[in-house]
């Protein structure tokens, strides 16, 4: 109770009404006793990104054709399944939500999600920083009675906003016809998404309850959309405030006393130093989501240069106890810059625009509050983004592609894979056009007779992809060095290579370590490689080895990697 109200003060201040505490305390005991108990991570866990109807079968409900996709291709393969908001909304696919507590009728019913939760773990999204300006919160807003009527963050659009920090070229402040006249709310992402007030403790118990509720219903992992903006103090820069650290702490002191093994993850795309403070000092997230990699993994390859990815990978921090990197290279959103905006040089992010655009992309843009604007994200799939270099298509799509796969397989964290990847799923126009959102270019929705058609043709993409990545999953789920926990080093063996060691190297190949460690190489090019600087990498793994992925000798010193290949090397013991 002590550590409750010591948080709840960090939030409200020593004004705080003493019966906050023992209502919170209240939500958590109401169902302790009878919580499930989940497992620690390990190795074995890999999340699949998806939205309820990237699959359609007909005759079935979106949420039960995922389902058996699911379970027909990637039983064994994958352990849980990040359903995107799969609520009533009104915008943004799903993240301008009109009611929290109910399945969108178009994609199944909440039987739908717990036969789902059957054959895998779930992750579901806590979108707190806004809700649909159709919800019944905002309803209760304009008639000005009701549970919502003071949910929200009003202010005078004459004050001055340029401190504020925005993830968006729209206004920030827009208007709102009410029963008492004209009001003026913040919309930070949009007109249609109407930021919540968390100065107010009832919004607070209300989003409370909707968290504990989605634990009940499944949730182990628990993702905090936007999080970082949920707090508002005018004259500050409105992002990463105090306040939004200690609500973040707030809710993962929930996830505690109901069970340890269950998992916060905070997505704020913001750059690298920034993403990580949600750690707190280990009180805060278990996860944040690894912001950094697409960009940096991407601009490696269609350079053909590791330089900043090696570096920036080399310069990781120690992570506190119980926490881990959320690892992505893409998702149902493009590939966002700002995490990088310090570490790759700004003429080479317009580079890697340009080539985005040549590769059939879009480039959405944020205000710097100066009238300015900065490339914000990179709208285009990661297969087709992938499909060249700065100089152009090539040969290589499919061997670069699943290069950056075994990159995001290889690296300390829990990967998260999007479905769009196992696919190899080309840009969507004709959704861009649909739906007039550049973000729906990576956001197909398949038809499970045309996906398996595309499988039996040889040459198709699909072909191409899809087994090897499913071959790709199993493998590494046999792989100890791949526990989220275990140790990583990063070697700079050249701008053409990315190497990686996972687990403890032994000191000689008769050590007693056996497999313990892993020694990753991928090649960053289209031009066949020898590594360089060798010498400094344990000596163990400069004596003959064994590559996981080809189940061939090497010995380093005198292999030659072909383009885009990786070897995931251990001794041969």
């Amino acid at each position: 109770m002590d550590e409750l109200e010591q948080l709840l003060t960090k939030i409200y201040g020593t004004e705080l009404d003493t019966n906050l505490a023992q209502q919170i305390l209240s939500k958590v005991e109401r169902v302790k006793s009878s919580f499930p108990r989940y497992q620690a991570w390990s190795e074995q866990d890999l999340i699949l990104i998806t939205y309820g109807d990237s699959v359609l079968s007909k005759g079935l409900m979106p949420l039960q054709s995922l389902h058996q996709f699911l379970r027909e291709y990637l039983t064994g393969l994958i352990s849980s399944v990040h359903i995107l908001p799969f609520f009533p909304f009104s915008s943004d696919d799903g993240f301008s939500v009109i009611d929290y507590k109910q399945v969108n009728y178009n994609l199944g019913d909440w039987s739908d999600i717990a036969t789902l939760n059957q054959d895998f773990e779930l992750m579901f999204d806590l979108v707190m920083n806004h809700c649909s300006r159709q919800s019944l919160w905002f309803n209760d807003f304009v008639n000005g009675s009701g549970e919502g009527k003071d949910y929200f963050v009003e202010s005078d659009p004459k004050l001055d906003y340029s401190a504020v920090t925005r993830p968006r070229t729209s206004p920030l402040i827009v208007d709102v016809y009410t029963r008492e006249g004209l009001k003026h709310v913040w919309a930070t992402f949009s007109d249609d998404q109407i930021d919540l007030d968390f100065s107010n403790p009832k919004v607070m118990l209300a989003f409370l309850d909707i968290f504990i509720y989605y634990l009940e219903q499944g949730a182990r992992f628990v993702r905090l959309d936007a999080v970082a903006f949920v707090w508002k103090i005018l004259g500050t820069n409105c992002i990463h405030l105090p306040q939004t650290h200690s609500v973040v702490k707030l809710l993962r002191w929930v996830m505690q006393q109901l069970d340890p093994n269950l998992v916060l993850i905070t997505e704020t795309n913001v750059p690298h130093q920034e993403n990580i403070s949600y750690f707190g000092q280990g009180d805060e997230a278990h996860m944040v989501y690894q912001f950094a990699l697409p960009p940096l993994l991407l601009h490696a390859l269609n350079r053909g240069n590791g330089h900043y990815l090696t570096a920036w990978a080399r310069d990781l921090v120690a992570l506190p106890k119980g926490c881990n990197y959320f690892n992505f290279v893409a998702s149902h959103d493009g590939i966002g810059v700002r995490a990088v905006e310090q570490i790759i040089p700004k003429h080479e992010i317009t580079d890697l625009a340009e080539s985005v655009h040549n590769f059939g992309g879009f480039v959405s843009m944020k205000s710097n509050g100066d009238g300015t604007q900065n490339p914000y994200e990179l709208n285009i799939s990661l297969f087709d983004a992938l499909q060249g270099t700065r100089t152009g298509s090539d040969q290589w799509q499919v061997e670069r592609f699943l290069c950056s796969q075994k990159l995001l397989l290889s690296l300390q964290g829990i990967p998260g894979v999007y479905i769009h990847s196992l696919t190899a799923t080309a840009n969507d126009h004709t959704l861009v056009e649909q739906t007039g959102r550049t973000r729906s270019i990576n956001r197909h929705r398949w038809q499970r007779e045309e996906f398996e058609a595309l499988l039996a043709q040889e040459h198709s993409s699909q072909a191409q992809v899809f087994q090897r990545y499913r071959d790709l999953l199993a493998l590494r789920k046999t792989i100890g060095a791949f526990h989220p926990e275990s140790a990583q080093r990063v070697y700079d063996c050249g701008d053409a290579l990315f190497v990686l060691q996972r687990g403890d190297a032994p000191r000689t190949a008769d050590d007693g370590a056996k497999r313990n460690g892993l020694l990753a190489v991928f090649n960053l090019t289209k031009y066949p490689q020898q590594i360089e600087h060798y010498a400094q990498l344990p000596q163990a793994y400069q004596a003959e080895c064994e590559d996981l992925l080809s189940d061939e000798k090497v010995i380093l010193a005198e292999h030659k990697l072909k383009p885009y290949q990786v070897l995931w090397l251990v001794l041969d013991l």
